[in-house]
Order: structure tokens, then sequence, then C-alpha cells
């Protein structure tokens, strides 16, 4: 590793921190210029989590605030523009609102987050209280949005009204103060409304941001003009309400598609600087295939994620980085109630293929569960789905985008798949008895009935042994006297399902095939003779079983066949 190699930024959101502290960068500054020749005087970023929206708000603030230290931007793209910098650059008072820890499990825990946010950034500019282009009145009103409406000097005192007109008087105040108009940003501005949908309390909310954002971005005199971003574009009638002056642009819009994610040539010049190119193939199998707009993207998380891992160990594996941050807490739910025609066609993504689905990018949260084909907005619209080809309308081919996202729907999958287990013990039951008679016919069809309840993956490769070997550890882990082993090392190799039950001294070898082109039999002859040549019992015979049973299992999308092998 060399020392003088640039940092990697990982969980950095401030473009002014990356700057000073020799973090590498990827330069996304042409978001400014194509804000300024496009500018609508309201325009809603809408992009997955995890795609760069934090730090671009944090890079639009350095540039266009008062005080800009020029030396942040040098040797960036938006520097060759020398006139647009020179009549922007550095011009304005920015107030920069981050929504993304309004997340309260309840409206007045939310509510008392956001006054803190907004007294936070208030804050920032304390010289109000002494300006002197500010009368007693106005100074009075900048305390109220410090301190609260009470006696308490508490923040969460603010009144209702105080609270909804906070960005207007805010943005007032900066102007007077300046004489200049005021830029508003407001990342992730939809994360109270995701919290509250979720937690039970989404009317209020959905009253309370409509009062704030109509007031500052409808009414609002001394505003030049505001970005904000979010993850859901959410419908007009329910936040924006008689707001005319807003231009959303969503991943299905060409404006602004390079400036969110990574491009092809970004990712290259990132492992090229690193030494990593022989891992462009890898990345490129497990992080890109993101469709925004014309441009085909990476996910950014996820590719700064797997370089620090490489520097750590050249030989490390990609994993999914993305899941447990993307804030998917109303896709599990959707997911959650899929119907079996929304199963059928997760089977077809999963395989590789594609589905055509009418896009509502235009939705409220309380409108996500009215039909079942909303999830495939929320899918798409949340970065567990891309689109090929052009849309014509709104109707889209949707595919799932690369190795990562597939690996999510398959653990989806599995869980569907246990759950569905742990609510039928009687069926289970049935099936564990089967096992430990050698009654390969009983146990070919409880597993078949198990196979027609749930999701098959037709997938290419090895995945598809994974899934049904997955599905297996879902229905056989459930027994608590079982001891249950997933490729564990037996004899001379690793047999796939070992199990010993303790009381009756049984022992269970159980080993998988995926049958190519439904021969079933076949596969499982290979299976059972694998058993015996890799002397998987022997492991189970050392541990003190007096009887073992073998099965060899063959798999074809929705069919299995076992034969099994008596002692």
């Amino acid at each position: 590793m060399n020392g003088n190699e640039k940092m990697l930024p990982i969980g950095i959101e401030s473009f002014s921190r990356i700057r000073r502290e020799n973090y590498y960068y990827v330069d996304k500054t042409e978001l400014i210029s194509n804000l300024l020749y496009n500018c609508a005087q309201v325009t809603l970023l809408a992009r997955p989590r995890r795609f760069g929206k934090s730090l671009n708000m944090s890079m639009l603030k350095a540039f266009f605030e008062l005080g800009c230290d020029t030396e942040l931007f040098k040797g960036l793209k938006i520097m060759e523009k020398e006139e647009l910098c020179k009549q922007y650059m550095g011009q304005f008072p920015v107030i920069f609102l981050t929504l993304k820890c309004v997340d309260g499990r309840s409206f007045q825990a939310a509510r008392d987050m956001l006054c803190s946010e907004i007294g936070n950034e208030a804050a920032r500019f304390a010289f109000l209280e002494k300006s002197e282009k500010l009368d007693k009145r106005e100074k009075e009103s900048y305390r109220r949005l410090l301190w609260g409406d009470g006696e308490t000097n508490s923040i969460s005192s603010m009144s209702d009204e105080t609270l909804r007109n906070s960005l207007l008087t805010l943005s007032r105040l900066l102007a007077r103060h300046f004489d200049k108009n005021v830029i508003l940003l407001i990342d992730e501005y939809d994360v109270p409304l995701d919290k509250a949908y979720q937690n039970g309390y989404y009317d209020e909310m959905v009253s309370l941001i409509r009062g704030v954002l109509s007031q500052a971005l409808k009414t609002n005199e001394s505003l030049q003009f505001a970005v904000l971003t979010g993850c859901l574009r959410i419908s007009k009638d329910s936040i924006f309400t008689g707001l005319n002056n807003l231009r959303v642009l969503t991943i299905m819009d060409s404006f602004f598609d390079e400036c969110f994610g990574f491009t092809d040539q970004e990712v290259r010049e990132m492992l090229a600087y690193y030494g990593w190119m022989t891992s462009y193939d890898t990345v490129k199998e497990w992080y890109d295939g993101y469709r925004f707009g014309d441009a085909e993207v990476y996910c950014p998380w996820d590719v700064v994620n797997y370089c620090a891992d490489l520097r750590v160990n050249p030989k490390a594996r990609p994993k999914d980085y993305w899941s447990n941050t993307s804030g998917n807490d109303i896709v599990r739910s959707l997911l959650g109630k899929a119907s079996a025609a929304t199963k059928r066609e997760l089977e077809v993504l999963i395989a590789g293929g594609s589905i055509q689905k009418s896009i509502r990018p235009e939705l409220t949260y309380r409108d996500l569960e009215s039909s079942a084909d909303n999830i495939w907005s929320v899918l798409f619209m949340t970065g567990y789905l891309t689109m090929i080809g052009t849309d014509e309308g709104k109707t889209v081919d949707l595919v799932i985008p690369n190795k990562e996202i597939r690996g999510i729907f398959t653990s989806q999958i599995w869980q569907w798949f246990e759950e569905l287990a742990a609510g039928e013990k009687e069926k289970l039951s049935s099936l564990r008895e089967a096992l430990l008679e050698g009654n390969a016919a009983a146990v070919e069809e409880q597993l078949n009935g198990w196979l027609r309840r749930t999701i098959s993956i037709r997938d290419t490769g090895s995945r598809r042994e994974s899934f049904y070997h997955g599905v297996l550890l879902g229905l056989l882990g459930q027994e608590p006297s079982w001891y249950v082993s997933s490729n564990a090392e037996a004899g001379e190799g690793y047999c796939d399902i070992r199990i010993e039950d303790e009381e009756r001294l049984v022992g269970i070898v159980i080993e998988l095939k995926y049958a190519e082109n439904g021969a079933l039999d076949g596969a499982c002859h290979r299976a059972l003779k694998q058993i015996d040549e890799k002397r998987y019992p022997d492991a189970l015979k050392d541990d003190g079983m007096e009887k073992v049973l073998k099965y060899g299992i063959a798999f074809y999308k929705k069919r299995c066949r076992v034969m099994a092998e008596k002692p």
C-alpha cells in the first residue's frame, strides 16, 4: 500500500472534509452548472439511498455559500467555467438542512428532532442577533428559532407557527442582513414521511412537512432557488400543494443522470489509481447495472467499500454493503405482503429475466398499499430494480441490476420460506419423521408441496443449487433437537447437509444436485454416488450415530426427486 495514496471516504458526506483531508473524490461538480443552466426555482432530485445525494448537497453548499474556499474546487471541472464561477461562486447565503435524522418513533419525538435540526442550522448564523440591519422584532423571531417560544429556553417549545414559518423566517433574515437572496438545500426530505408511515403518525407529519415546505418554497420572495433530494417522489397533492415552481427529476430523466452514482469510466479510474484493475470485472458484476436516464452507473457506496476491503486484503471477496444501510423498511413491508402473482414475477427477475410494468413515480405513502402493482414503482425508485431500454410513457422493462441485489432478493425469499415452514409445524413434523424412517417417497411428496408454495430460482450457475440448499436448511433447522450443519467437513470432502438426532442416535447425510434439463433420476444417482465416494457418513459414525441414512435429492424448478440408501 502506497502511503501517499488518497484515503477512501467511507461514510464521509462532507465535501469540504474530503477535499481538505486528502480523500479520493469523484468529480461531480458538473451538477452545479447543470443546475444553473437548467434551473427551476425549486428542483427535487429523487435518487435511491447511497448514491451520493448528501455529498452532492454538501458540495453545492461549499460552492455557493458566502466565504467559499476556492481551493476546495481547485482542479475540478467546474473551475473550467470561469464566467459561471465569477457570477455564482461564494455569492449567496445558504441554508442547508438534512432531515435524515428526523426518524422518531412518535410524532412528538420526530417534531422535536425537526425543531432541533432547524435550530442547529439557525445557530450557524449567530451574527443575526447583533445585525444592525435587523430590527428588534426580527431579532426576536431569530431567537425563537434557537430557543423556542416558551419560558424554558427549550427548542421543543417552538410553537407550531414558529416551526411552520421557520425556513421562511431564516431566509428573510439572511436576505435582509446580506442584501442577497438565499439558496435553500434540503437533503433527504422524505425520511420523516417514511418513518411516520412506519410508526403510525403519517397524517400529522404530512401536515407538518407541508406547512414548513409550502411557506419556504411557495411564498418566499427571499429565495434564489432551492434544491431538495429524496428517495421517493412524493405526490404534489400531499406535500407540495400549490407549488407551481417545482421541477422533479427522477431516475427516469436524463438530466443529471451522471451526477449521482459512478460511471464506468470513473470506476476504471479509481481502480487504476489504487492498482486494482484486475478486480474490474468483479466490481462490474456486483455493483454496476443501474440505469439513470441515459446513463449506466454503479452504486458509489458499494464501490468505495469494496475498494476499502481490497486495501486491507487484496483477495477480499465482494459482498452486500448496501441493503443494511438503505432505509428499506417500506420495501420489506411491501415484499412481506407480496401476492402469489408477484412472487412468480420475482422468480422471473431472479432468473435474470425482465418484466414490463407501469411505473408511478408520483405516489403518497398512503397510496403504496392501495394496489399490488405499486410494489414495482417502489422497488424501482429505491434501487432494487432498474430499467433496460427506453421507457414508453410510464411502462418500462424492469430487471435486477446486479449480483448484489440478486443476492438480497434471494435472502428475502429464504426468509419467506422459513416463515412458511414455521407456520406449518404439523407438515414439518411429517417431513422430519419421513427422513428418519428413510421414506424417500414421503420426503419427496412433502418437499414438492413446499416448492409449489414458495419461489424457485431458475438462475444459471451454482446459485440455483444454493437456493435449494437454503430452502432445506430453513425447513430442517426448525427442529430444536436436531444438530444441522451445512457444508461441513466430512470424510474426504464437504457434505451439503448433515443431521444428527442425538436422542435416536440417527444421522442423515443429504447431497443436493440441480438437475439440468429436468433429468432428476440421474442427478439423484450422482448425489448418492458422491456420498459413498467421499465417505461423508464417516463423521456421523465417529460422533456416535448408530444408524446413518443417505439421501440424494435433485431439484428442477418447482420439482424434486428423492432417493434414499438405507444402512
